[in-house]
């Protein structure tokens, strides 16, 4: 008889141990759904993080302001929002309803950037001679134009590709670059390090705006709109297998891994905007 009752005192024990377990991690499911939910209004998913996109969905009929800046609502309630690599903490967002107006306080966390030091440059891309700098104007001015575009396309719905396979991650977005010695603007972009010719693949769908084979800085070059003001930027390319104007499916060959503009060695190096904001690759890519 007292075996019988150790054994189900045993086993009751083991039964709430695994409840507990199981009802603690309903409640953990529950706070991070609660944490993208935050009204009937608005649903908001994504990378709460400085250098991340934000996807959200509300009422095509609603209006949505982040940070007082109005943002565009397609047909199907979609929209989305970059956080800058050094972007305040708690940003607001204002969800404008027929009779409703909702507004929300979106808290980001802070991120440390690492320091990479690069030498073995040119000194020409380290400092550039003066008779190049109309040349970086015009060619920085094509890039800010493609950035720029504002189109209707929702491509950036779709979960993004790792554009080479079996590549070395050799650089991260915010790091705060030293080239040959002397501090320069941060890296805003992911490095893929692979042998010259490695086939690059399209990460997303998307729309050529701009396809240049020998830029200053980032040399064989192609963005890509996805829509809504997210482009992509592919830099230091060997080869650019698409043009400006044509339409791309995600994992398309658009290209091979170079050295072109200012490298060290051979890499593809890409980007993420938000119109003229600066976003990070990984938090699109599950790179961690």
């Amino acid at each position: 008889m007292m075996e019988v009752l150790k054994q189900f005192q045993k086993k009751n024990k083991n039964f709430l141990k695994n409840f507990f377990l199981v009802l603690f991690i309903f409640f953990c499911t529950l706070q991070v759904s609660l944490a993208k939910v935050f009204s009937n209004l608005l649903e908001l998913n994504g990378s709460f993080t400085q250098g991340g996109l934000l996807f959200g969905k509300t009422s095509p009929t609603n209006k949505v302001f982040f940070n007082n800046k109005k943002i565009f609502v397609n047909e199907s309630g979609d929209f989305v929002l970059g956080i800058g690599r050094d972007e305040k903490l708690e940003n607001s967002i204002i969800i404008q309803g027929l009779e409703k107006k909702e507004t929300h306080k979106i808290k980001i966390s802070k991120r440390k950037y690492k320091i990479q030091r690069i030498d073995g440059l040119e000194e020409k891309k380290v400092t550039p001679p003066e008779e190049v700098y109309e040349r970086i104007k015009r060619e920085n001015k094509w890039i800010g134009e493609a950035r720029a575009i504002d189109s209707n396309l929702t491509f950036f719905i779709k979960k993004f590709v790792v554009p080479v396979e079996n590549a070395i991650i050799s650089g991260v977005y915010g790091s705060q670059r030293i080239l040959n010695g002397k501090p320069k603007w941060p890296h805003y972009g992911l490095d893929f390090a692979a042998d010259e010719g490695t086939k690059i693949k399209a990460m997303l769908d998307g729309a050529v705006t701009l396809a240049e084979p020998d830029l200053f800085y980032t040399g064989g070059t192609l963005i890509f709109d996805h829509g809504h003001g997210i482009s992509t930027l592919y830099m230091h390319m060997e080869k650019i297998l698409v043009k400006k104007g044509q339409k791309v499916k995600q994992g398309d060959i658009i290209g091979t891994v170079g050295s072109t503009g200012r490298a060290t060695g051979a890499h593809l190096d890409v980007r993420l905007n938000w119109f003229q904001t600066r976003l990070d690759p990984a938090t699109v890519l599950d790179i961690k």
